[in-house]
C-alpha cells in the first residue's frame, strides 16, 4: 500500500470586514514569529523542527500568550524548513544575501488549529477564538470528495488582501495499492510529441512543446526591448506584463493532461508503465555540444523529465506500476534485426541497414524499450516470464502493427477519452464533463 497525498486550492467567500481585520492581524503576528525563528536558526545553523521547538518555544510563548500554542509549533516547521533550504544554497554559494528574507507568508495549521465543518465550511483558531468560514467548492474539490479521498489533518491558509479573501490549500490523502501487470506500454518522451505503444500500436501524441517555448521566448524578447531602456529593467510595468504570460500554466496542462490518458490506458488494461531512466542532468548533457542559443533554451524548456515526473505522480494515483529502463540506442538499432537504422538529412524515418525496413524514430524507440523492459535489461525493470513473446524477431511482425505511428494532434486529445477504439480513427468521444 502507497500513500498518495494531493493539493487541492480552494477560496472562501468575501469574508466579513470583523473576520477580515482579525485573520491580518493573525497574518502579522505569524510573520513576526517566523521570522525571528529564521533569522535564530541562520545564526546558529540550526535545521531541525524539534531542535528549534526545544530552544525558541518558551521565549516565543511569553512573547505572544494570547496565541493558541500550536501557532508555535507550526511556526518552527515553517521556520525550519525555510532555514534549512536557505543554508543548502548557501553551501552551494547560490545564496545571495546573508539572510533569507521572508515576502510571502502561508500560515501552517495543524489539527489543533483548523477543523472541516462538513464539506463547505471550515473552524479556524485565532487569538481571539475560533471563527467560521465558508469555502466556494469547485469541481475538482468534489472530485476528490466523492472519489473517496480523505482530508489530511494539517493544512495551510493564506490571506488574498486584494478580494477580502482566505485561500485553504487543502491535502486529501488515500491509500493505494500498485497491482501486479499483465503487460507493459511503453513511453517515449521528445521536444514536440509523446508516443506510447499500446498492443503493438503506436499513438504519436502531438504536445507542440517547441513552438509553445519559442513564441514566449520571442515575447518576452519584445517586452525587454519595448520597456528595459525606458523604464529600466526592475521597471514594474515590465514584471506585471510577464506575470500575465501562461507559458508554465500551459506546459503543465499539456503534462497533466498527456498523464492522465497514458495512465488511465495502462490500468484499464492492467498494464505496467515504461519509461526511459534519464539523469539528474538531462538538459546539460543534450546541449553539451550545441552552440545555438535557441536551440538550448528549446531543450532547457521541454523538460523530458516534467512529463515522466506527471506520469509517475499520475501513477501513483492509480496504482499503475511503473519501471525504468536504459534508453541507450533505443531510437538506433532494429528491434527485428538489431541493426543499425540509417537516418537521412534529419528526417524521423529510417532504413534498416540489414532488413530495409522503414522505422518511425519514435515508434522504434518505444518498440525497444518494450523490448528492454521483457528482457529484464533495464536499471528496475523485472524479468517477467508469460507475460509477452519475448522473442525479438517475432514481436514486432507478431503484432500486426504498421512501423508508422497514428498520430494525434493536440486539439484532438486535449479534452478527449483516451485512444480510438481502432489504430485509423479520427473521431474521439469527447470527455464528460
Amino acid at each position: 500500500m502507497a500513500r498518495v497525498t494531493r493539493t487541492v486550492i480552494v477560496g472562501s467567500t468575501k469574508l466579513p470586514r470583523k473576520v477580515f481585520r482579525l485573520l491580518v492581524e493573525l497574518e502579522g503576528m505569524y510573520r513576526n514569529i517566523v521570522e525571528q525563528l529564521v533569522m535564530y536558526a541562520i545564526r546558529n545553523s540550526v535545521k531541525s523542527f524539534i531542535r528549534l521547538k526545544a530552544l525558541k518555544y518558551h521565549e516565543i510563548r511569553n512573547l505572544y500568550p494570547q496565541l493558541p500554542s500550536h501557532y508555535i509549533y507550526t511556526a518552527c516547521q515553517d521556520a525550519s524548513t525555510r532555514a534549512k533550504s536557505f543554508l543548502r544554497l548557501k553551501k552551494l554559494g547560490i545564496a545571495k544575501r546573508e539572510y533569507p528574507e521572508v515576502k510571502k507568508v502561508s500560515i501552517w495549521l495543524d489539527d489543533h488549529l483548523w477543523k472541516p465543518v462538513g464539506y463547505t465550511f471550515v473552524r479556524i483558531a485565532t487569538h481571539k477564538g475560533w471563527v467560521t468560514i465558508e469555502l466556494e467548492p469547485h469541481k475538482q474539490y468534489w472530485r476528490y470528495i466523492n472519489r473517496g479521498w480523505e482530508l489530511a489533518s494539517e493544512t495551510k491558509i493564506k490571506l488574498d488582501k486584494r478580494n477580502r479573501q482566505l485561500i485553504i490549500y487543502l491535502t486529501f490523502v488515500k491509500e493505494v495499492e500498485e497491482y501486479s501487470s499483465r503487460g507493459y506500454l511503453s513511453v517515449d518522451v521528445n521536444e514536440n510529441n509523446v508516443t506510447i505503444l499500446v498492443d503493438g500500436v503506436a499513438y504519436l501524441f502531438e504536445t507542440n512543446i517547441g513552438r509553445l517555448v519559442l513564441g514566449y521566448y520571442y515575447r518576452r524578447k519584445r517586452v525587454q526591448e519595448k520597456y528595459d531602456r525606458p523604464y529600466g529593467r526592475k521597471s514594474r510595468i515590465k514584471k506585471k506584463i510577464m506575470r500575465r504570460l501562461k507559458e508554465r500554466r500551459k506546459k503543465m496542462d499539456i503534462r497533466w493532461k498527456l498523464a492522465s490518458i497514458i495512465v488511465r490506458v495502462a490500468y484499464d488494461k492492467r498494464y505496467a508503465i515504461v519509461l526511459e531512466k534519464l539523469g539528474k542532468r538531462v538538459a546539460n548533457n543534450m546541449i553539451a555540444r550545441i552552440k545555438n542559443k535557441q536551440l538550448r533554451h528549446r531543450i532547457f524548456q521541454a523538460s523530458f523529465k516534467g512529463i515522466q515526473r506527471a506520469i509517475e505522480g499520475k501513477a501513483r494515483e492509480y496504482g499503475v506500476p511503473v519501471i525504468y529502463v536504459n534508453p541507450k540506442n533505443t531510437s538506433k538499432l532494429c528491434p527485428v534485426h538489431n541493426a543499425l537504422i540509417i537516418y537521412n538529412n534529419g528526417s524521423r524515418i529510417g532504413r534498416c541497414s540489414i532488413g530495409e525496413e522503414l522505422w518511425h524514430r519514435d515508434v522504434v524507440a518505444c518498440w525497444n524499450l518494450l523490448l528492454k523492459a521483457l528482457r529484464g535489461d533495464g536499471s528496475s525493470a523485472p524479468s517477467p516470464v508469460g507475460l509477452i513473446p519475448v522473442d525479438v524477431r517475432l514481436v514486432p511482425l507478431a503484432s500486426n502493427a504498421t512501423h508508422d505511428p497514428t498520430t494525434l494532434p493536440k486539439g484532438l486529445w486535449a479534452r478527449r477519452k483516451p485512444l480510438p477504439l481502432i489504430q485509423n480513427a479520427t473521431i474521439i468521444n469527447k470527455m464528460k464533463r
